[in-house]
Formats: C-alpha cells, structure tokens, sequence
C-alpha cells in the first residue's frame, strides 16, 4: 500500500523552461543565447550550484565572468528565475485529496535560489509535508543517495513510496532503490495511472 507520494518539481508540479532565462541574459551579456547556455554549463557550473558545492553568491559570480558581463546580483537572479512558468502543470485542489490519505513530499534537483522562488510563487507548495532537495542533500537524482534520504524523510518502506518525475534516468533510479514510480508525462496520464493505482477516485 502506497502511505507517500513524492514529487518532482519541475515539470512535473510546474513547467519549467530554460530557453526564456539564456535569451534574457542574451540581452545583457555580448553572447547569443545558445552560447549562454553553452558557456553557464562549462565546468558543471549549475550542477554543482544544485549539489550544494556553492553558494548563491560564488555562482553568479562565476556565471557573469563566464559570460563576460557585470550585473548585480539581484538582476541575475530575476533572470534566472524566469525558468519558471506561472501556471502549474497540476491544480493544488488535486495535491489537497491526495494529502488527506498520504504524506506528500518533494524530491528535487533545485538549487536555493529556484526553491525560495517557486516557494513563492507557486501556493500549492504548502500542501507537501517535507522536501527533499539536491542542494540539502548534496546528490542529485538518480543518485542513489537522494532517494534513500527521501525514503528516510517518508517514514516508511521504500515499496510504501510512490515517486513521480518526468524524467526516464530518474524514474528508474527511484525503481531501483524499491519505490514505485510513474513517468509523468501529462495530469491527463498521471490521474489515470493513480486511479488504476486506486489512490485516485
């Protein structure tokens, strides 16, 4: 019997979409947006910043230098936030029944300044009881690590955890470790897939 359900937050709970931030910070740096994505990941910049290996202020830092540009800190994180979308993928009314008969958590690969964003943005993150983030972690899905600290966080037995994320590699590291996962691929799908479960009516 399913007693948590975790889910992913980007595209999964919200639509997440890079291309908007890389063509805002075309706009204030000499680089073409493909070129600002290409340059932001040079040395494993962002999965680093998403592991916890630094802070928020040693990778802007090291972001404005990768793409030759000097804006304050405040500017680059608006702009780093438009990654996300202002309308959820799931309605909270839906997070709500489901929260009345299972703990609800979060299991993301985020960094500070994406969490505290989508913390403000998106009410229906209040309906989750824990989160479970690589940052705090220091692993990042589909690293064994971060599943075993969210079975933790559960409370309960890995088969007693459902996960949900839109990503396969993920999907199949959350098996391995002995959850229950769906792919998610539309609300359409996933209420399906949780009613043939019978955790949706």
């Amino acid at each position: 019997m399913v007693k948590a359900i975790l889910f992913d937050l980007g595209n999964v709970l919200v639509p997440v979409d890079f291309r908007r931030c890389h063509e805002a910070l075309a706009r204030v740096c000499p680089h073409p947006p493909e070129s600002v994505r290409l340059r932001i990941s040079q040395n494993g910049l962002p999965r680093r910043f998403e592991q916890g290996e630094i802070s928020a202020e040693q990778f802007v830092a090291e972001a404005c230098r990768l793409l030759d540009m000097s804006i304050p800190p405040e500017t680059f994180w608006e702009i780093w936030t438009r990654i996300l979308d202002p309308e959820p993928l799931i309605p909270e009314v839906m997070l709500a029944g489901l929260r009345r008969r299972h703990r609800l958590l979060l299991l993301s690969n985020t960094n500070c300044i994406h969490f505290e964003a989508a913390q403000k943005r998106y009410p229906l993150l209040r309906q989750f009881d824990d989160f479970i983030l690589s940052y705090q972690i220091g692993a990042m899905k589909p690293a064994p690590e971060i599943y075993r600290a969210a079975i933790r966080r559960a409370g309960c037995l890995a088969e007693e955890c459902l996960f949900i994320d839109d990503l396969a590699e993920n999907v199949a590291g959350a098996l391995r470790e002995g959850m229950a996962a769906i792919q998610f691929v539309s609300l359409e799908q996933l209420q399906r897939s949780l009613k043939a479960l019978r955790i949706l009516d």
